[in-house]
């Protein structure tokens, strides 16, 4: 028995394949792709010849689960209790800009698993709105959530362009001397969850200012002119001014000195986009978003006393 589906603006120009992960999230990617091969999938009445064919508005698809099935994900979220808040510093109809805290991930680690995604479909009550970008478990800060499917696309079209600027604070080891622009590749190792600079790598540049700092620590504000993962921790490991707190990369004398420190000192500080985007995107057009500076790194600035206009 075949089931119809009618493609919908929210995911115009989409892949057949991520368009039925997104919309069959119990059936394993496995089976869809062999639906698609052995030709259970047909797009206007003909077979699917390809996993990356792109879907228009109004296209018809037939496949073989129905969409109200018991298995479905979606209604085990939209009736558990309340996975916990979401921090919203810009809600409009395309975008979601949020303040991401820390211990928890951008996307879940397993099913029905909280995470700032899992939240955001909770709260909306809609399973669409998908990260445009990454921070780690325990960075805190702006964070991007497309709500539709076209500006899904715009975002990561933008992102993948280098057309967005993301600044991040940090308190790192040592007293850092200058403004620098750091420039060395990073290879990251999937198995090992681990990113060193090596020359194979792929191109990473981070730009360093000082924003205050004594001989012992420093607050630094980056700009990641590229977005490789654990760019920021890598590269200021690499330059010897560690993030406290990095247990990963971080310096291990520094950080047994401050043993209240449960997590990077590293925070997101703002996105900047660029003017005259796709339709979608002109809610956010020419914006600036900051995430206030959060609480445990205020107390450590505060403690140095440092003076600081942010």
């Amino acid at each position: 028995m075949s089931y119809s589906i009618k493609i919908s603006r929210d995911d115009d120009g989409r892949r057949l394949d991520r368009t039925l992960r997104g919309i069959f999230k119990w059936v394993n990617l496995g089976e869809i792709m062999k639906a698609i091969r052995t030709g259970l999938i047909r797009v206007n009445s003909q077979k699917a010849k390809e996993p990356g064919l792109h879907l228009m508005t109004g296209d018809e698809i037939l496949v073989p689960w129905p969409l109200d099935s018991d298995k479905s994900e979606k209604i085990i979220i939209n009736h558990r209790p309340s996975l916990g808040k979401i921090k919203i510093l810009f809600q409009g109809e395309n975008v979601l800009i949020l303040n991401k805290p820390a211990g928890i991930l951008v996307q879940p680690e397993e099913k029905n698993g909280d995470s700032i995604i899992s939240r955001v479909w909770a709260v909306m009550n809609s399973k669409k709105a998908a990260a445009v970008h990454r921070l780690d478990r325990n960075t805190t800060g702006v964070l991007a959530v497309a709500l539709r499917g076209d500006s899904l696309r715009a975002l990561e079209e933008l992102f993948k362009q280098r057309r967005v600027r993301k600044f991040y604070l940090a308190v790192v080891a040592g007293n850092v001397q200058e403004n620098l622009l750091i420039d060395a590749p990073l290879l990251k190792d999937s198995a090992k969850n681990l990113v060193k600079v090596s020359d194979s790598g792929l191109t990473a540049m981070t730009q360093c200012e000082k924003i205050a700092g004594d001989n012992e620590y420093s607050l630094v504000r980056l700009e990641l002119l590229t977005g490789r993962t654990h760019q920021a921790r890598v590269h200021m490991s690499y330059i010897n001014h560690a993030i406290l707190g990095d247990r990963k990369y971080g310096n291990f004398a520094e950080n047994k000195k401050l043993k209240n420190l449960t997590r990077p000192l590293l925070h997101a500080y703002e996105l900047e986009f660029p003017d005259n985007l796709h339709e979608s995107l002109s809610e956010i057009a020419g914006k600036k978003f900051i995430a206030p500076i959060p609480e445990d790194m205020r107390e450590f600035i505060n403690f140095r006393k440092w003076e600081i206009d942010l």
